[in-house]
């Protein structure tokens, strides 16, 4: 996303690169067909719902990255909160297969990296590193960016 958000008292251009690992580290994407789709299709349904826009989504075999952008009234650490807490809750709604390989009953490791992202100075290499996981499989999601 290359323009600012703007609100009635601020103009923001925060970008955030959090990575997301699977629980247990279990290979998640790409050993069940789909979830790397119905993850993107979760994180489209955050963005209506939230001043959240995921710019470039990743996967690598047991974690996410994603590159999102949002407004100051979200904190980083409520922002892995509502991504992993909403994302976990409909995967497995929606892929039960997914639950059975997590024993557990939890998608995501409760840990996460996150880390601010400067736009004028290592947007374009952070996107290209989560463009150039390395591992056999990869998907990545390209959208055109929107006004929020």
């Amino acid at each position: 996303m290359d323009t600012s958000i703007n609100k009635p008292h601020n103009v923001s251009l925060l970008l955030y690169h959090l990575v997301c690992p699977v629980k247990y580290r279990n290979v998640v994407f790409g050993s069940v067909r789909g979830v790397d789709t119905e993850l993107k299709n979760i994180c489209i349904e955050i963005e209506k719902r939230y001043t959240i826009h995921f710019v470039e989504m990743g996967t690598d075999y047991d974690h996410v990255h994603f590159l999102i952008q949002t407004v100051p009234t979200i904190s980083p650490s409520r922002l892995a909160q509502i991504v992993k807490s909403i994302t976990a809750r409909e995967m497995f709604k929606r892929k039960p297969e997914v639950k059975a390989m997590l024993w557990g009953g939890e998608f995501w490791t409760k840990g996460y990296y996150i880390s601010t992202v400067g736009y004028r100075g290592n947007k374009e290499t952070i996107m290209n590193y989560i463009r150039n996981q390395d591992g056999t499989y990869h998907q990545i999601y390209y959208k055109q960016p929107k006004l929020l």
